[in-house]
């Protein structure tokens, strides 16, 4: 189910670049290298981030080496590898302004959108309550971005009773995940991301729109 309108889709990373950038495509004639950085949690565990960047914004700051300590604010992007090659689903950060600043390391998300999936609730081995649901962000032109989020405890239950094509408007981090996949013959470690919420805000949109998570 593809929601209408144009959803709100802000994120805002801020740590240290751990892979510098490679060239990834080129779009109307534009130039896009891709990055990793390094985002830490509060908990002391990190999650690495794959952030998007024109040419144009990379020069902006003089390009990026290892280590680097950056703000980036942007939006969160989806596409479907169709190559056959590592994970099916790609979750990158678009980013569309970059800052070199000194800072606590920050992972914020701000979205709305529409349910499209039945929300699974489940619980861990420890038997604390998880749901999974994916939710739709649409952007310009026809096109949407399918997210997979999750929830924990008291809030897992909550949408766990939500129906699909319920509007949601919510708070939380991307966050990236390890696993080991089966490949028959042997295992391959791969990495997944997911948006982890935090807060679920009032379905009316209006007060998401008016909500900043870009520091601004």
């Amino acid at each position: 189910m593809k929601p209408t309108g144009i959803d709100t889709n802000c994120v805002v990373l801020h740590g240290h670049v751990y892979k510098p950038p490679v060239f990834s495509h080129q779009n109307h004639e534009v130039e896009f290298y891709s990055f990793s950085m390094i985002v830490s949690r509060l908990s002391g565990a990190a999650d690495q981030m794959n952030v998007i960047a024109p040419k144009g914004l990379l020069e902006q700051v003089s390009w990026l080496e290892r280590d680097d300590e950056l703000t980036v604010r942007g939006e969160v992007r989806t596409f479907n590898n169709r190559s056959g090659v590592g994970n099916r689903l790609v979750i990158s950060v678009f980013a569309k302004e970059l800052v070199m600043e000194q800072g606590e390391d920050e992972n914020q998300l701000l979205l709305t959108g529409t349910l499209c999936k039945q929300p699974s609730v489940r619980s861990t081995p420890l038997g604390r309550s998880i749901c999974d649901m994916i939710l739709a962000v649409n952007r310009r032109y026809g096109r949407a971005d399918y997210l997979p989020c999750i929830a924990w405890g008291s809030l897992a239950h909550r949408c766990g009773e939500m129906q699909v094509g319920t509007p949601l408007c919510l708070e939380g981090r991307l966050q990236s995940r390890t696993y080991t996949k089966n490949m028959g013959d042997y295992s391959e470690e791969r990495m997944a991301f997911e948006v982890s919420i935090m807060n679920l805000m009032d379905a009316k949109r209006d007060l998401c729109v008016a909500a900043s998570c870009m520091g601004k």
